[in-house]
């Protein structure tokens, strides 16, 4: 059976007019022979994400979800170690919502780690000479939401592996902010190696 990966990114939010996490999304190259790749934009929504998440899981099947995110202020990939069930949201969510201090699912589990192989990946990327850092934090906020959900997906047997990476800003993003920021096609050759990985070792 063909091997399958998920991956989604986020639409813009917070008054930018783009998100990296779509725009290196969306350039990603074909991966001949090697697996399928289907792409899903998420609204940055704490209501609609984790649902579109998990409907997109429960069509398509997939046995990995890799989910990306936009981390201002960062400066390389960020392999997201932790999602924690909680929101506490620093701005509003696309669609006007800022939960403060709320379980996401009230009574489940505090937290799951990702099951993605996040030394092997940090390997890959530092083998292309990108910046790339284990995290501990994916925020409180709609990325966190959507690790976490893929994380119960996978801790109740419907996907294999999850976990998320966070991105930094665009050079053009970054230029207003005065920020860290990553060119999209140095986004696009690190993604491109952590997809190569992942889905060689399901064909493994």
């Amino acid at each position: 059976m063909e091997s399958r990966i998920l991956i989604s990114a986020f639409e813009p939010f917070d008054g930018d007019s783009l998100n990296p996490s779509w725009e290196a999304l969306r350039s990603l190259t074909p991966l001949p022979n090697n697996g399928e790749i289907l792409r899903l934009l998420l609204p940055v929504s704490f209501r609609e994400a984790p649902r579109l998440l998990r409907e997109a899981v429960e069509k398509h099947k997939p046995q990995i979800v890799l989910s990306l995110g936009l981390a201002g202020g960062r400066s390389g990939f960020s392999l997201e170690r932790i999602a924690v069930n909680l929101a506490d949201a620093r701005i509003p969510d696309n669609d006007g919502e800022q939960p403060r201090d709320l379980f996401l699912y009230p009574g489940e589990e505090t937290a799951y780690l990702s099951t993605l192989p996040l030394g092997q990946l940090l390997n890959e990327l530092e083998k292309e000479s990108l910046p790339a850092s284990l995290s501990n934090t994916a925020g409180l906020f709609v990325c966190n939401a959507v690790f976490y959900e893929a994380a119960r997906l996978q801790a109740r047997g419907r996907i294999r592996q999850a976990g998320f990476i966070h991105l930094p800003y665009l050079p053009e993003q970054a230029a207003e902010k005065n920020a860290p920021s990553m060119s999209l096609e140095d986004m696009v050759r690190g993604l491109n190696r952590v997809v190569e990985r992942l889905l060689s070792q399901e064909l493994a």
